[in-house]
């Protein structure tokens, strides 16, 4: 008998159905791919599920590469976020031509739901301030993924409470026949009574004694080219506006770099990625990387250009146990920038495990994480829904000991202890795992201050 290795993601199953020895071909000549079967894709168009996988009808292939074939269609299917469960599997032979069959399992793609969340850039960092309910967004978030069954993406945002904001995108990476062109819209309104205006003892200083707040209003509109199966391209153009209260130029002269309050700032980006993983959302093995050059502003009120990149690298080391690195750089020039511009360490995923209390400000810094993680178990529960793509919830647990380190230089504002100076943080934890991306981070953590504590990180958001 003749099987593949079978490769298990989540409730994700790829494998080669068994086939008789007599049923096979002998030799070195190489198969032709036959019928490509898909089932499962009730919303979906055929099309996209072709666009993911790296052989087509008439293609030669010897078996051995047609194995490997699988696993990655397999691979770059489960990585659209548009599935559940995935199969890639011969369907049959007839002499030396094989069809394929694909089974897939649709997600959920619509998205209704209320939206609660505290505003500080983590879970600790909201418990350091009390918990308050002041400081917390709340209101509707309607998401629509697969909007017309091209992958495309609908999103409008309507919140209230610390942040006033409505946001709208819309995303479609397949816009024409050749399925490599798309484009993105957006368009983002805030407001807020509140603002971080500056930085003391490595800490975020707010004041909320404000009669205007701030506002921001900013539009962008993206080209999206995907030649291939793994390499994407992004340009985007945007054009923002930004308005705070004339006290907060009172309290940081450097918040704008400039006496007005109001600035006005276009803004083009050209961002590379690649991906080559077992998991994009969580990469056990293979590799990623992003390399972005932005050009802000024009005008000497604005005018920064940032080089940035970010590589991520896993490999299994012994079975079920995994090796991780990520490495991260960024330049922005000239030096002096203002506060706007200089937000680094501390803010979205831009973080050393241990130093979640701090932010870091500059205009270059470098960042290396180090982790091995350990599959403890994995195990599934029944939800009892009549849905066969949800009809158990998949999870996965692992321990895992990290190490990261890091330097943010600043030539300006030096009088936070963690500027221009090398950091390192170690720790332990757990990650749990689930499908539609969602991941869990449990942190014990050391840092070089001699500080240690616990830290909580929820890596999805709907």
């Amino acid at each position: 008998m003749l099987f593949a290795q079978p490769a298990v993601t989540d409730s994700v199953v790829t494998t080669v159905l068994p086939l008789a020895d007599t049923l096979l071909p002998r030799g070195d000549q190489p198969f032709v791919i036959g019928n490509i079967i898909i089932e499962g894709n009730k919303k979906t168009k055929s099309y996209i599920v072709l666009r993911e996988v790296p052989f087509r009808s008439g293609d030669s292939i010897y078996l051995p590469d047609l194995v490997k074939a699988f696993e990655v269609a397999r691979r770059q299917l489960y990585n659209t976020s548009l599935f559940t469960g995935v199969v890639v599997a011969l369907k049959s032979f007839r002499g030396y031509a094989v069809d394929v069959l694909i089974q897939v399992k649709e997600r959920w793609y619509i998205f209704p739901l209320p939206y609660l969340k505290p505003i500080d850039r983590n879970l600790t960092e909201w418990a350091r301030r009390g918990y308050g309910l002041d400081r917390v967004n709340y209101g509707f978030k309607f998401n629509y993924n697969n909007f017309t069954g091209r992958n495309d993406k609908l999103k409008i945002w309507l919140i209230t409470g610390y942040t006033q904001q409505i946001q709208f995108q819309y995303e479609q990476p397949y816009a024409d026949r050749t399925l490599k062109h798309g484009y993105r819209i957006g368009f983002t309104y805030a407001f807020n009574k509140e603002i971080n205006y500056g930085t003391a003892n490595n800490q975020q200083a707010f004041t909320d004694s404000l009669g205007r707040g701030t506002r921001r209003i900013s539009g962008n509109i993206d080209y999206t080219f995907r030649p291939g199966l793994r390499t994407f391209h992004a340009v985007r153009l945007s054009l923002t506006r930004q308005e705070v209260d004339s006290q907060v130029l009172v309290l940081n002269p450097k918040y704008f770099n400039t006496s007005r309050n109001v600035i006005l700032y276009p803004e083009l980006s050209y961002t590379l990625s690649y991906f080559n993983t077992d998991y994009n959302y969580f990469p056990l093995t293979g590799w990623m990387g992003e390399a972005g050059i932005l050009k802000r502003g024009v005008s000497r009120e604005m005018n920064m250009w940032q080089v940035s990149g970010k590589l991520t690298k896993g490999w299994e080391v012994l079975r079920k146990t995994y090796f991780g690195w990520q490495g991260y750089g960024v330049l922005r020039f000239p030096f002096d920038q203002p506060f706007i511009n200089q937000r680094l360490f501390g803010y979205g995923d831009i973080y050393l495990r241990g130093l979640e209390r701090y932010v870091i400000d500059g205009v270059a810094a470098f960042m290396a994480k180090n982790a091995i993680r350990r599959e403890l178990v994995r195990f599934s529960v029944p939800t009892y829904l009549k849905s066969v793509a949800h009809e158990r919830v998949p999870f996965r647990i692992y321990a895992r000991v990290f190490g990261d380190m890091g330097y943010v230089y600043n030539k300006n504002i030096t009088q936070n202890s963690l500027t221009n100076r090398f950091l390192y943080t170690t720790g332990a934890g757990f990650d749990v795992v689930s499908f539609y991306d969602f991941i869990f981070r449990f942190d014990y953590s050391f840092n070089q201050l001699g500080q240690k504590g616990i830290f909580l990180h929820v890596r999805n958001d709907f």
